[in-house]
């Protein structure tokens, strides 16, 4: 009986440790109590895209230039989110995408569901319109397609019609294309893989709807809808257009705005219902470092136009809630979050880190037998300035407003001026670095501001580490304020440098992680095995 009991609580023991692991310590959206809170997501999940198939709901987002590239991450309940894949691991066109191209690559993707294949569109500022497709999400997605070769062609998203004909509605960057604050709808093939005339104007935001973009396509009870932000990332609303003519003309309704609220800029995301006929809206809310954060809010159908948020005046424009009850999907679900910590004790790394650019395997390894990941120095190229323009970085986004992210690491440098460090990085970025000097560990803080702009970093003096395996932590305070320190034995850290205010990167927020470097040739890479990466709240 003892040894059953044993087996029962070691089995309980298990589970609840594999769930802790599962659960981010830093951010949770479900309150436990039939409500949750906002963002739903407090990471940067920029231009979201949902939809429903059956009782499963799929999101999307931009990747811009990080690979693996076109995040899919599912829900049953749209509160409790999971990242279970991404439709490309390198982004085309390959070559290209071999060095960082900041701000370029994925941008507003969309997602839906037609003929038992799932596809998703994304426009390339540079090169066009991409499609690819899948029959599980989860599983191998098609090469991408590029379905329109254009510049400035951008947030494009299809629309199947009742007799099965297909249609694209997308938007223009100015900085490519020489026009902006325009939508139009295009023809495509049936099977949704070519685009088949120049495409007809449906709207003008000119005059009161400046910079209207990522549009979303929807037909319901006989009217054709576009959903679609306008007004500014920072500082716009969430307008909905509806037609009985897929070309117009267009009614106009401003569905949700930041109103009274702190929520700035609240637009850019999907329409999406539950199986019990709620409907609901998924945006983003820029916050600068944090970048691109996902609420959710309610919405109901009135005059024919959707309220989102909480309409107090009746005027038929809502306002961002930051608490409300769950919507209503019949089943209970388990707390899940996107994944944020990372053990790497598997033979794949967690889902949440992505590259600066097309990846080489030789970069980095899972390697399950010692339950570490096993990062490699990689030359840095001629006319090296700062990392702004390497490719070798691996991060992951923020994953709430405040916490510790720590990570234990052995180092086994082969190489002068081997530097293995981590970083918090954007248009500004810091980091913790330990560098091999005539075969001897130093650690410091560097700097570098304004790094798109080629500025050289700023170095700590150094300080002698007299250990191979040490911890290196980065604290995160409100307005993304980080304080890096370090420790080689016992627990406790001892700061390092001067604290450093996080800030954005080009259309992304602040990102964490590693990144291994050497100045010179040589025929072996120094390692670093990184034994775990855990956030935790803020000590």
């Amino acid at each position: 009986m003892r040894s059953i009991l044993a087996a029962i609580v070691l089995a309980f023991a298990c589970v609840a440790a594999l769930f802790s692991q599962d659960v981010s310590k830093v951010w949770i959206a479900d309150n436990g109590d039939g409500t949750y809170r906002n963002p739903i997501i407090h990471a940067d999940y920029s231009d979201p895209d949902v939809i429903r198939v059956g009782d499963d709901f799929y999101m999307t987002a931009s990747s811009f230039n990080a690979v693996p590239g076109l995040p899919i991450l599912h829900s049953k309940d749209l509160i409790n989110w999971r990242i279970i894949n991404h439709a490309f691991r390198e982004q085309e066109p390959i070559e290209v995408f071999r060095k960082p191209q900041h701000g370029g690559g994925v941008w507003a993707p969309s997602i839906r569901f037609h003929g038992g294949e799932f596809y998703l569109y994304y426009g390339d500022p540079d090169f066009g319109i991409y499609m690819t497709k899948a029959q599980d999400p989860a599983g191998e997605w098609s090469k991408p397609l590029l379905i329109k070769e254009a510049k400035g062609w951008i947030d494009p998203c299809p629309l199947w019609d009742d007799d099965g004909n297909a249609y694209l509605v997308h938007a223009f960057a100015g900085s490519r294309a020489g026009i902006k604050s325009v939508l139009a709808v295009n023809k495509m093939s049936k099977d949704g893989m070519h685009i088949l005339d120049d495409g007809v104007l449906v709207f003008d935001g000119h005059e009161k709807h400046p910079t209207v973009e990522g549009p979303k396509f929807y037909k319901l009870n006989g009217y054709y809808y576009i959903s679609a932000p306008a007004g500014g990332v920072a500082t716009g609303w969430q307008l909905v257009l509806r037609s009985k003519n897929i070309y117009g003309p267009y009614e106009e309704k401003i569905a949700l705005a930041q109103g009274k609220t702190q929520i700035n800029g609240p637009h850019q995301g999907a329409l999406v219902d539950t199986p019990t006929g709620e409907w609901w809206f998924i945006h983003f809310q820029d916050r600068g470092a944090y970048g691109r954060i996902i609420h959710l809010q309610p919405t109901v159908w009135k005059n024919g136009f959707p309220v989102i948020g909480k309409d107090a005046d009746g005027d038929g424009t809502g306002e961002p809630v930051m608490r409300f009850r769950k919507p209503n999907v019949r089943k209970a679900s388990p707390i899940t979050t996107p994944q944020d910590s990372d053990e790497f004790n598997n033979s794949q790394i967690g889902l949440q880190w992505q590259w600066h650019a097309n990846a080489e395997a030789a970069w980095a390894f899972p390697f399950p037998q010692r339950g570490v990941l096993r990062v490699n120095s990689v030359q840095t190229p001629e006319g090296y300035k700062n990392l702004w323009d390497l490719p070798n970085l691996i991060l992951q986004k923020f994953p709430a407003e405040e916490f510790t992210a720590t990570a234990k690491v052995k180092l086994e440098p082969r190489f002068e001026g081997e530097r293995f460090a981590l970083v918090v990085m954007g248009l500004d970025y810091s980091l913790v670095g330990v560098t091999d000097r005539q075969g001897k560990l130093f650690i410091s803080q560097s700097t570098a501001k304004d790094a798109d702009k080629g500025t050289a970093e700023t170095e700590s003096t150094p300080i002698a580490l007299n250990a191979s395996e040490f911890y290196l932590r980065v604290s995160v305070t409100k307005d993304a304020i980080c304080t890096f320190s370090f420790r080689t034995d016992g627990k406790t850290f001892t700061d390092l440098g001067t604290q450093f205010k996080a800030r954005e990167g080009r259309w992304i927020g602040a990102k964490v992680g590693f990144v291994y470097t050497r100045p010179g040739r040589f025929n072996d890479a120094g390692t670093a095995d990184i034994d775990w990466f855990r956030f935790d709240k803020l000590q």
